[in-house]
């Protein structure tokens, strides 16, 4: 019989009072492990494959008054389809305090052909508090495509509270079985999409005018979010990279 992950992979970041930043909580669990790679830096690393269909997973970031912190992963995510009925569900917590910064720039997640991934993100900003969040999102692996198939279906919602107010609640469905999901109001055509967020600090540059892409300024205090659509995750890097300041 093929069981389905349930894993919460916790993090906690404070001050180290000498000027870097200690980690006392770092706890990886089920197929997400984690390893401080360098300073206030720490990666995600894939332990198995996963998510797979009906896998319950999680990440929780909490960022204490004045840490500073840099997620990344070391590869993409790829969800992949699975024995068991229903969506794989990937959940991300953030929560930043008060003259606290986070960086959290993961690798693409990439929806194979027949998964299905629920993706939520909520994050929570106290007044004060830093962020710098890209998200790239790629329907179907290369090979997927190659040999004609089509892409898995991904479901994403990014919700941003600062200061108690919601700044941002947004969400897409994207994937055979979604409505529209590949018409021009949606991807047109496109296959990766992705955006980069960032609170309290200067504004990204303008995308170039033939960019499928917009800058959008949010109802919070320096909130910006730089939305772009394009052929493929390497374009789409270039369009969501901007300086960290």
């Amino acid at each position: 019989m093929t069981s389905t992950l349930e894993a919460l992979a916790r993090i906690v970041a404070e001050p180290d009072g000498r000027g870097g930043t200690a980690l006392p909580v770092l706890a990886g669990a089920g197929p997400i492990a984690l390893r401080r790679t360098r300073g206030h830096r720490v990666t995600m690393i894939g332990s198995m494959a996963a998510p797979l269909g009906g896998d319950r997973l999680a990440v929780r970031a909490e960022l204490r008054p004045g840490a500073v912190l840099e997620l990344t992963s070391a590869a993409a995510t790829i969800s992949l389809p699975g024995a068991q009925p229903g969506p794989a569900r990937l959940t991300v917590d953030l929560t930043v305090a008060e003259g606290a910064r986070l960086d959290w720039l993961p690798e693409p997640v990439v929806a194979a052909t027949g998964s299905h991934l629920v993706l939520t993100t909520r994050i929570t900003l106290a007044p004060g508090a830093v962020l710098r969040l890209r998200e790239e999102q790629v329907l179907g692996r290369h090979h997927d495509h190659a040999r004609g198939a089509p892409p898995g279906r991904l479901t994403s919602r990014l919700t941003v509270h600062q200061a108690g107010y919601p700044i941002l609640d947004q969400q897409t469905d994207l994937g055979p079985g979604a409505p529209g999901w590949d018409g021009p109001a949606s991807l047109g055509g496109h296959r990766t999409l992705g955006q980069l967020l960032t609170v309290g600090l200067p504004a990204p540059p303008a995308p170039p005018p033939d960019a499928d892409a917009a800058l959008l300024m949010l109802p919070g205090t320096a909130a910006t979010l730089l939305t772009a659509l394009a052929p493929d995750a390497l374009a789409l890097r270039r369009l969501l990279t901007a300086p960290a300041r």
